[in-house]
């Protein structure tokens, strides 16, 4: 019998301790990665935390007998010749796994990333509608960034998916390894990955202007090269779609210009301004409830203002443009941060740890939440304290009467005489400071 994995910090796994079982354990409970290692029980990332299982301890030879079990050939040799290994395991129609095998001092370890069998929508994953004005761009770059394990890769996914539903064109991703599988729908998707089917990323970009392409996705863009080919497709008009490992736009920005050398980095500045069209930025959280994670989302639009700081390089005045920009989409991610904590969806802890600048979240949400619950201190009565007069005040040259008794009251208005000048002209008389020594 199964344990309920919500009431136990133990997940139980079936009688069968082959792979394939664990594997197909992970898929039912949404496990995101599944982690073998020799001398410890296989371990499970659920909804972000580790969980151990009730499996006894791996040891070396039976992880080693497991894992060469799944690898061809070429792959055992690769492994054993690199000391690691990326590729992808296709398990049927129920799911898809992303792995690395890799050796560490104990023996032979892996991580199996679960890849969903059916790419989600932008309403199912929880993704603001611009995300879908971005994807309808004819050309020019489009970044996604974040930390390893941020939901990258969904994001684009979810993206590259729209646009095969919505257009007719011809996608071409690369990547290493593929992980999200696209059919065709009403676009051409060619997937070639990095190993079995180019030597590089930089090979298969060079070779992708050559081979008719409308979109173009590039896994990662790791080197100089690859960065430069990138901006060369979105300035010759693909729509390119990335990923990087920065936290924030104008990181982004940063990484990008900063690959080249100092002597052409004018040049890159201008041309990325020019062709980047959106960065966004991507940090997963656990929900409040405790089942299933959330992303926040940083995204800066390329409008005239932001391509234009960037060009001038002053990538740090970027933070106000977004965060005054919400009416074209854009948003901070300490603003989308501050917006789920409203909505009761994640914890001020969790908020507080992913948050660019705390501060804000302290300053800002905490306000917010009193006014939403309707908690309003009044301030205690005062029996004594003085009440304060609704009356109109008096003119300063008019001093109450009742601080002067029988004091006459003020002098009438003065007429003026019909018969002068509408405009007097000052006499220096009229200054007398101008006379004071």
């Amino acid at each position: 019998m199964y344990v309920d994995p919500f009431k136990s910090n133990v997940i139980d796994l079936p009688e069968e301790k082959d792979l394939a079982s664990i594997l197909l354990r992970a898929v039912e409970l949404g496990v995101s990665d599944i982690h073998l290692s020799a001398g410890d029980p296989p371990m499970f990332r659920l909804h972000g935390s580790i969980t151990p299982t009730n499996m006894e301890k791996l040891d070396r030879e039976s992880l080693h007998n497991m894992l060469y079990d799944l690898l061809d050939d070429y792959q055992r040799k690769t492994l054993e010749r690199d000391k690691e290994l990326d590729f992808a395991l296709q398990f049927g129609k129920l799911a898809r796994f992303r792995v690395n095998c890799f050796y560490n001092q104990r023996g032979e370890g892996a991580v199996f990333r679960v890849i969903p069998s059916v790419i989600k929508s932008f309403d199912e994953l929880g993704l603001p509608p611009i995300l879908k004005t971005i994807a309808e761009k004819p050309r020019g770059m489009v970044l996604v960034t974040g930390p390893t394990g941020s939901g990258k890769t969904t994001t684009l996914a979810t993206m590259v998916d729209y646009v095969n539903n919505t257009r007719e064109d011809h996608i071409l991703t690369i990547e290493d390894p593929i992980e999200f599988v696209h059919q065709h729908k009403k676009c051409i998707v060619n997937q070639r990955e990095v190993g079995p089917n180019t030597k590089s990323f930089s090979n298969a970009l060079r070779a992708a202007l050559r081979e008719d392409p409308d979109v173009i996705l590039v896994g990662e863009m790791r080197d100089l090269e690859t960065i430069q080919l990138a901006l060369t497709a979105a300035e010759t008009g693909h729509l390119v779609f990335g990923t990087l490992h920065t936290q924030s736009a104008p990181k982004t920005c940063d990484r990008i210009i900063d690959v080249f050398p100092p002597q052409q980095q004018g040049l890159v500045r201008a041309m990325f301004a020019e062709s980047f069209q959106a960065i966004v930025c991507q940090a997963l959280l656990k929900k409040a409830s405790g089942k299933g994670r959330v992303a926040a989302l940083e995204i800066m639009l390329g409008t005239a203002a932001t391509r234009s700081l960037i060009r001038e390089a002053k990538t740090h005045q970027l933070p106000t443009i977004i965060q005054t920009s919400q009416k074209h989409g854009m948003q901070s991610l300490d603003q989308n941060l501050r917006d789920l904590l409203m909505r009761g969806i994640i914890t001020k802890k969790d908020a507080m740890t992913k948050a660019n600048n705390p501060e804000y979240i302290v300053r800002n949400a905490e306000g917010d939440l009193e006014e939403k619950a309707g908690v309003q201190q009044a301030a205690p009565f005062n029996p004594n304290r003085q009440r304060v007069s609704t009356a109109m005040p008096t003119m300063p040259w008019a001093p109450p009467s009742a601080a002067v008794p029988n004091a006459p009251g003020p002098p009438p208005p003065a007429v003026p005489d019909s018969s002068a000048s509408s405009t007097s002209v000052p006499t220096p008389s009229s200054f007398p400071f101008l006379h004071k020594k």
